[in-house]
């Protein structure tokens, strides 16, 4: 949603999307206007965030290639595709080869517009009949086709349906368990950190970096961590200027935006349980307005999407939406 995905000759690649319906409507019934205008307009707009990235979930004995987390999803009982788990995706969406596969033709009088880190593009929706995942199962709904850009995933796995359901990773053996929740605390060696859902699904937790209080954004779509201007110009009022070095974004809609990335200190976060602090680290951080922090209001006060560059260093990372909590587990030794 909202990290840059790869490295390529000095840029980035960012795969974070917002799914903008053309109409108003549920997430789930994504309905067009009468008469689809040719170019949405954002007035008009309902949203829903959806976010990706790049390469594959990865195990902590290939840390220099942290990538995504995929999930099987049945849909139309063909499968299992390879959905990438994005935790600020609010809409679940397939690429083009997906829905050839399953034999679904593009619907583009019922487009959504994708606004990702740094523009936005309209595409077409498909009918589908039936989108199971662990012990989800979905009736009739319509998908977004997403943009092919996603090393491998056939697709984007969102929240929608998850407010009752309890997500453990467990970077350690590979393995992700999507189930219903029991409203289990945290077991022995978990530390809980609580989270709030913002702008309608975000799962936001509150941290600072560098002393310096920050929204932070759980990112399980993004590969790596990004922030505003604001964040940085806080850091260095407080601190000293940071050593960066320009960086390019380029969005899945292919719009560029430029930033800096810089090593920063790390995120901290409060636990609930045993008191004390969470830490997380990345080798790096992007900074910059990015277009997806103005959409959202988020240019003001610091703010960070943290990726898998920082989740994936966990040993297991459990999401529990019943609880509002993260329950996390570091690896040996920390």
């Amino acid at each position: 949603m909202s990290a840059p995905i790869a490295n390529l000759n000095g840029r980035r690649f960012a795969a974070l999307l917002l799914l903008v319906q053309c109409c108003t409507g549920a997430d789930a019934a994504i309905e067009p206007q009468d008469t689809p205008p040719a170019e949405p307009q954002s007035e008009q707009l309902t949203e829903i965030i959806v976010k990706a990235t790049e390469p594959r979930f990865v195990a902590p004995t290939r840390r220099d290639r942290i990538g995504r987390i995929w999930a099987p999803v049945y849909i139309n009982d063909r499968g299992p595709f390879r959905l990438v788990l994005d935790s600020g995706a609010s809409h679940s969406g397939i690429n083009s080869h997906v829905a050839e596969e399953l034999g679904l033709p593009p619907d583009r009088s019922r487009q959504v517009l994708l606004r990702g880190v740094t523009g936005s593009v309209a595409v077409s929706t498909v009918r589908v009949d039936t989108f199971i995942v662990g012990d989800m199962a979905f009736g009739t709904s319509r998908l977004p086709i997403v943009t092919d850009a996603l090393g491998g995933a056939d697709g984007i796995l969102g929240t929608d349906g998850m407010s009752d359901r309890r997500i453990v990773v467990d970077f350690r053996h590979d393995l992700i368990t999507i189930q219903r929740s029991h409203s289990e605390r945290a077991g022995v060696g978990f530390r809980t950190i609580p989270f709030q859902l913002i702008l309608g699904n975000l799962l936001a937790v509150e941290a600072t970096v560098g002393g310096i209080r920050t929204k932070a954004i759980i990112d399980t779509g993004g590969q790596v961590t990004i922030a505003n201007l604001a964040l940085r110009q806080a850091l260095e009022r407080r601190w000293s200027p940071l050593n960066s070095q320009p960086d390019t974004i380029i969005g899945v809609t292919t719009d560029i935006q430029e930033g800096n990335a810089a090593r920063t200190p790390p995120l901290r976060m409060v636990a609930l349980d045993q008191g004390g602090v969470v830490e997380i680290r990345y080798k790096e951080v992007t900074f910059g307005d990015m277009h997806i922090f103005e959409h959202w209001h988020l240019t003001r006060e610091p703010a960070m999407l943290i990726g898998m560059d920082a989740l994936g260093l966990l040993d297991t990372l459990i999401i529990d939406y019943r609880r509002r909590e993260l329950q996390i587990r570091m690896p040996d030794g920390q």
